[in-house]
């Protein structure tokens, strides 16, 4: 209708007299083909625009999750993906990210009061936040080995281990122990599902929705980072049950293992273990003497028609081709897979540990620096924080579909992480009083940026990474999640430590490591710029 209308809108006193229609006819049609050409033409290119913004934005934000698109299937293992894929229980594995991401970021504005409320130093947060990082480090790897065998069981095991650690972490309040804190939020990390909800996705989503289920775990893990802090300022009551105390401090736990709690009977109720293939389902017919038919044939054809006197160097071959096919194989252990490792690789791995480390440091320390230096409540703090988790899907629907489009992945990797340096520089108390502006302008750049640098970075690092590590327990995915975890560990750690110095010094003490490293990863990547495609 918009066409016609845009077609027979300079003719209207055409249509007002039939006989001018019979004196115009044959230039009226003429022009009529040409403007009809024409607006058809403008309606399908911007119908082109409108959808290949939307596959870019859709295809970069996949990326985020590193989950590397393999070759086109065949017909075989289109079909086994059918019979793999389930709606809901990939709903479940999505769900269980975002609850995850709530669960690691819901103490983030209440952690500094609670552990002043044990009786412990205000920088203790940063053990506090810091230890559920510490158990994910193990837990990625025993999670992704596990899921080679199954996925309900992981799922499984994972609620009860955050629903038994959220209820330590709100009983440590009437218990008066630092220690049941810390336990409960070890447990908490060692429920940290991450690897099998991304290993899900590779292994039994087919491979016409893997970009969309991608980006719906980028988008569960950016919502479940909003929407934690967001939760935390909306529990500021305080009443008692029984000998249970309910306040802003506690509530975050209860509130989480009742999630779980209420997650675990979905899961049980709703998930479907996927069909996995067995080595039965396509044997081949055997000769009479009890060999595989197939074995024989290929015997056959590899006899030569001449007897040959390099008949050990044929053999010879024939296992150096034997190991090049084992060496196309998965990599079994952490060390083969740092084997596989190019400089390049390298340095996006440095990279995301220096972002992941800078955005640790920004978002642990915000509740004792804001106290310190401006007297922000629970409910500010949690209100900056949720501020800055929003800001993520909108980034990456502007760099996604339209930065991308105009510069290359590694000038916009050049130029973020510069930024994220700029951010840090401006975060730093020098001489002139701290205001407002400088810290919330300083933190956004850095967020922002460092958002930015995360899906360039990882969108490089899909493209650039062997394909043997696309598959296996040691994949690509584990390795950016052990490295983003190591880099969150290493900043609570330093949160901590710098707090034995007094809170005076805390933030430009915590920010002077962040400082080093970022510029060492923009002197890495200047090193390795041409190697980055």
């Amino acid at each position: 209708m918009w066409v016609l209308g845009q077609l027979l809108e300079p003719y209207p006193a055409i249509f007002m007299n039939f006989r001018s229609i019979k004196e115009v006819s044959y230039p009226f049609m003429i022009n009529l083909c040409f403007r009809l050409r024409t607006l058809l033409f403008d309606a399908m290119k911007a119908a082109v625009d409108r959808l290949s913004h939307s596959t870019n934005f859709l295809n970069f934000l996949a990326q985020h999750a590193l989950i590397m698109q393999e070759e086109l299937p065949t017909p075989i293992e289109e079909s086994i993906d059918d019979k793999r894929y389930h709606f809901m229980s990939l709903i479940l594995n999505l769900a269980n990210t975002f609850l995850y991401m709530i669960n690691t970021y819901i103490i983030v504005p209440t952690a500094d009061d609670y552990s002043m409320s044990l009786g412990a130093p205000a920088t203790v947060c940063g053990i506090v936040i810091g230890s559920m990082a510490v158990a994910q480090v193990f837990s990625s790897v025993y999670f992704s080995a596990w899921s080679n065998r199954s996925y309900f069981r992981p799922l499984v095991f994972s609620s009860i281990a955050l629903l038994i650690g959220n209820v330590m972490y709100a009983m440590a309040y009437d218990f008066k122990s630092i220690t049941i804190l810390l336990l409960g939020r070890l447990f908490c990390g060692l429920g940290s599902a991450r690897a099998v909800n991304r290993r899900y996705i590779s292994d039994c989503v087919p491979l016409k929705l893997r970009m969309q289920a991608s980006a719906g775990f980028v988008s569960a893990s950016a919502l479940g980072m909003a929407c934690g802090p967001a939760l935390a300022g909306l529990l500021q009551t305080e009443f008692k049950i029984y000998k249970f105390t309910f306040n802003q401090n506690t509530l975050p736990g209860w509130v989480m293992a009742v999630g779980w709690f209420f997650y675990m009977i979905w899961l049980c109720i709703s998930f479907r273990e996927p069909f996995r293939p067995t080595q039965d389902t396509n044997v081949a017919p055997q000769t009479s003497d009890g060999t595989n038919e197939n074995d024989a044939l290929e015997k056959g054809l590899q006899q030569p028609l001449l007897p040959s006197t390099e008949a050990n160097q044929d053999d010879e071959d024939c296992g150096s081709d034997d190991e090049s096919e084992g060496s196309r194989g998965p990599a079994n252990s952490l060390r083969s897979a740092y084997r596989l490792l190019t400089p390049s690789v390298k340095v996006q791995l440095l990279i995301y540990f220096m972002l992941k480390y800078a955005m640790e440091i920004l978002l642990s320390e915000s509740s004792v620096v804001t106290t310190y230096y401006f007297g922000w409540s629970t409910s500010s703090v949690a209100i900056f924080l949720a501020c800055l988790g929003l800001t993520v899907l909108p980034v990456n629907i502007i760099v996604g579909s339209y930065i991308s489009n105009m510069f290359e992945d590694r000038q916009i990797l050049l130029a973020s992480e510069i930024m994220v340096c700029v951010g840090i520089l401006l975060s730093f108390h020098i001489l002139v009083p701290y205001t407002v502006p400088q810290y919330v302008c300083s933190g956004l750049i850095m967020f922002v940026s460092a958002e930015v640098l995360e899906g360039v970075n990882l969108s490089l690092l899909s493209r650039v990474m062997s394909s043997r590590l696309s598959q296996g327990t040691y994949n690509g995915g584990l390795l950016s999640t052990e490295a983003g975890t190591l880099a969150r560990v290493v900043a609570d750690v330093t949160i901590t430590m710098a707090g034995y110095l007094g809170q005076k010094t805390l933030l430009n003490v915590t920010l002077l490591p962040s400082l080093v490293i970022c510029i060492t990863s923009i002197l890495a990547t200047c090193f390795t710029y041409n190697s980055l495609y």
